[in-house]
């Protein structure tokens, strides 16, 4: 192989960068899937999957639709996740490398179909897709097909040039370069340093819009240019992505763009910073290329509906065609928030509510709550319910049936929902009622910052909704409605 332009270094970044991924997905599915989506769930899987078929929604748990299996499965993902990462899977043959692949990308498949909104975010299905195209890495012993390499390149094409088009058809803010007076403001889940980018002087904003367009429009037509065009392209990913990680808390998005935007190095290129010579590799066999071959063509045949997509006026920003997560189109912050509203669940001791009720506030984990508090840094771990309930403050004539079961699961004093939250206000016995403030949130400007100490100001917009107690006639029928 010549090293120079082989890509021994690509693929171990990309299976250590993606088998670290699936390390971080599957422990947020240990953490997290049974209080969300378990037996007794905000949303359970079992009744989903009683009323969906298996054809859409494709899962091993129709056959094990239990919270011993959920748990099973997923540390099941940990230890397969920690053969990637190790690189023990690649160290012992091509069989045992695919199967451990393959596993992976099954199990994780499972849980993401069967998760409802809770795995409802764009970047499981790029962890799906590029899981499954890890598949036909290869093992440490053969040399890479560079049919893989460029499939990972279409996968970062489609994240990039499908966020900066659905960015440009969507709000006026991207063509007058203002969007980032709001964005870090009123993103999902600020972290430590949004309040600082903020504030940043606004021709520097003005100017990290326009960086935005570069990165997302026209670089991504040099990744399959000759290196060393490639890398550079590459490379204003990782500037891009390493912004978005300094600046917010968006899950492994960032993390899981930039490992796949290592496929644009070649080894001539990444030789140069891992000094790391490559061993004599093995021609791949006849039943690899093959595979590979298949690979090219189904992925082709699937690139359809997502390409007709992206040049739609109609852009879906993320979506997936098919029900195995194969091919899918992506996309980011068409729209931007101009205010943030966040909803504050509030218990009381009191059984009958008066002006002078002391109300006890829930607190999360990263969301924004308690005006003092700065934002935690939580990516490239997923708070899923932190970030539901920043879907949930907007505007909407409808309650989510799992807010109801939210606020019912608190007032039993559910210790597998309250794992889920930082803190609870009730150590010793569940509040008698509960409801939830809606907040009209804002930074604090650097003067009020200095005067006050806070990192936000809130203002309460309205009742989200009233105090209930599990008791009230009205509530107990709600409850039954969602159930």
């Amino acid at each position: 192989m010549d090293d120079s332009s082989g890509y021994y270094l690509t693929r171990l970044l990309l299976q250590r960068g993606l088998g670290l991924v699936y390390l971080i997905a599957f422990l947020v599915v240990v953490n997290q899937f049974r209080p969300l989506c378990g037996e007794h769930g905000l949303l359970p899987a079992p009744e989903y999957m009683r009323e969906v078929p298996f054809r859409d929604s494709p899962s091993i748990f129709y056959l094990f639709p239990r919270d011993t299996f959920f748990t099973l499965f997923g540390w099941a993902g940990v230890a397969l996740s920690l053969l990637a990462v190790t690189g023990f899977s690649e160290r012992y043959g091509s069989i045992l490398s695919m199967s451990v692949w393959f596993l992976l990308w099954l199990i994780y498949l499972s849980f993401v179909t069967v998760g409802q909104t809770f795995y409802g975010f764009g970047w499981e299905s790029i962890l799906l897709e590029s899981g499954f195209l890890a598949i036909f890495l290869g093992d440490a012993r053969t040399e890479p097909q560079e049919i893989v390499i460029w499939l990972f390149r279409w996968v970062l094409f489609r994240i990039m040039f499908g966020a900066g088009l659905i960015k440009l058809r969507g709000d006026p803010c991207w063509r007058d370069y203002s969007c980032l007076f709001y964005h870090f403001e009123t993103q999902p889940m600020p972290n430590p340093l949004s309040w600082y980018f903020h504030w940043l002087p606004r021709p520097l904003l003005r100017g990290g819009v326009l960086y935005n367009h570069f990165a997302e429009v026209v670089a991504p037509f040099f990744y399959v240019a000759p290196q060393p065009l490639a890398a550079a392209a590459g490379i204003s990913v990782l500037i891009f992505q390493g912004i978005l990680i300094v600046s917010g808390n968006f899950s492994w998005l960032s993390f899981l763009t930039l490992v796949i935007a290592f496929s644009t190095f070649d080894d001539g290129f990444l030789g140069k910073v891992i000094h790391l010579v490559p061993p004599e590799l093995a021609s791949p066999q006849v039943w690899q290329v093959g595979g590979v071959w298949a690979l090219l063509l189904l992925v082709a045949f699937l690139s359809v509906k997502p390409v007709m997509n992206l040049f739609s006026g109609e852009q879906l920003m993320n979506a997936n065609f098919d029900s195995l997560h194969l091919v899918n189109t992506y996309g980011a912050f068409g729209s931007i928030t101009r205010e943030r509203y966040e909803i504050v669940i509030e218990g009381t001791d009191d059984t009958v509510t008066t002006p002078h009720t002391r109300w006890k506030e829930y607190g999360f984990k990263g969301k924004p709550g308690d005006p003092a508090a700065t934002p935690a840094q939580i990516a490239p771990y997923h708070l899923r319910l932190d970030w539901l309930m920043w879907f949930a403050a907007m505007p909407s004539p409808y309650l989510d049936r799992w807010f109801i079961r939210l606020l019912q699961r608190l007032l039993e004093g559910d210790e597998a929902t309250l794992s889920l939250l930082k803190e609870n206000p009730f150590p010793h016995a569940p509040p008698r009622q509960i409801r939830a403030l809606h907040y009209r949130y804002r930074f604090s400007t650097p003067q009020e910052k200095r005067r006050t100490g806070l990192l936000w100001q809130r203002q309460l917009a309205r009742i989200y909704f009233p105090a209930v107690s599990l008791t009230d006639p009205t509530f107990r029928s709600i409850m039954e409605e969602v159930e």
